[in-house]
């Protein structure tokens, strides 16, 4: 199947969890009123992605629960295929549970045995995989379990086979392994893909190096298009010996920098998705970043096509 032919733009998977907030200024344990919601970096870009204008699709386990029917049913209202996802009555859907007091932002993951993390290749279809024109998978998923690395592993053997482009952001979890462990797994993973999106704190980290000029040099032995978020005031692509180096959006007022990464990538890759350069998917992806932290929430701060295209000032925007 020719890339331009397939269904779907993106398609990701992963864990997407319930999500539990205290509303007000009080923090967890301190008698208040809890909001709902839910969130995922995989089901975020999904979101993101479709919210855009482009095709998305995201495959997972979740449980048999009220939270997991709850975050499918979002995920389809927002226009995201979820045909390939799964519930099990066997594991619970994962939750986090996410405070701010005095400005200070805490999450606390409950995941462990969650129905993501007994996902195994046996619950890949690869003939729905094949209908991506690329595939994104993030170091989350790496992290929750062997069989959760062997399924990436898998999906990876699968795009090769049929055609389908990677793309993988590390999103390195220190909760869920030590840089220890995670180096060579995100390593080995970052030499399969397409597009490599590391933070730059990250590959500070994956190099053992601070040096910048060290870091781009390794990224350069990678076969991947790179795109380093966050090198100082600006996001730099390399590709092959070209690199491309823009600063970030100016924003004014920060509200919520939670899902910046995501919406930076949903940008990044509905760029490439619309068959625009690398500079200017680079561009998008700073500004759809540079939205979502001027609002609240996992996802519900992703903008849409026609908000980018007013940010862009290629139409105004009217009031009724």
């Amino acid at each position: 199947m020719a890339l331009g032919n397939r269904k779907f733009d993106v398609i990701t998977f992963g864990e997407s969890m319930g999500l539990f907030y205290p509303e007000g200024a009080r923090g967890i344990g301190q008698g208040g009123s809890m909001a709902q919601s839910f969130g995922g970096a995989e089901s975020n870009l999904a979101i993101g992605l479709a919210r855009l204008g482009c095709s998305s699709g995201w495959f997972g386990q979740l449980g048999q629960d009220p939270i997991g029917t709850g975050i499918l049913k979002t995920l389809r209202g927002e226009g995201v295929d979820v045909t390939a996802a799964k519930q099990t009555d066997k594991a619970p859907t994962g939750l986090m549970l996410r405070q701010t007091v005095r400005g200070q932002s805490s999450v606390y993951y409950y995941r462990a045995g969650s129905a993501a993390s007994v996902m195994t290749p046996d619950d890949i279809d690869p003939e729905y995989i094949g209908q991506a024109r690329i595939v994104h998978f993030t170091g989350i998923t790496a992290a929750l379990s062997s069989s959760c690395l062997e399924t990436i592993r898998h999906v990876i053997a699968v795009c090769k086979e049929r055609g389908v482009k990677l793309s993988f952001d590390p999103n390195l979890r220190l909760k869920l392994w030590s840089i220890e462990q995670a180096r060579p797994v995100l390593l080995e993973l970052a030499q399969s893909c397409d597009y490599f999106l590391p933070g730059y704190d990250e590959c500070k980290l994956l190099f053992e190096t601070e040096d910048e000029r060290e870091i781009i040099r390794r990224l350069r032995e990678f076969p991947a298009m790179t795109v380093i978020k966050s090198i100082g005031d600006r996001n730099v692509l390399l590709n092959g010996s070209d690199t491309i180096s823009l600063p970030f959006e100016k924003v004014e007022h920060v509200v919520d920098t939670v899902g910046a990464g995501d919406g930076f990538c949903a940008g990044f890759l509905a760029g490439i998705a619309k068959g625009w350069s690398p500079e200017e998917a680079l561009s998008l992806g700073g500004l759809t970043g540079s939205m979502v932290i001027q609002a609240m929430g996992d996802w519900e701060a992703l903008p849409t096509w026609d908000e980018v295209e007013q940010r862009r000032g290629l139409t105004a925007h009217i009031e009724r």
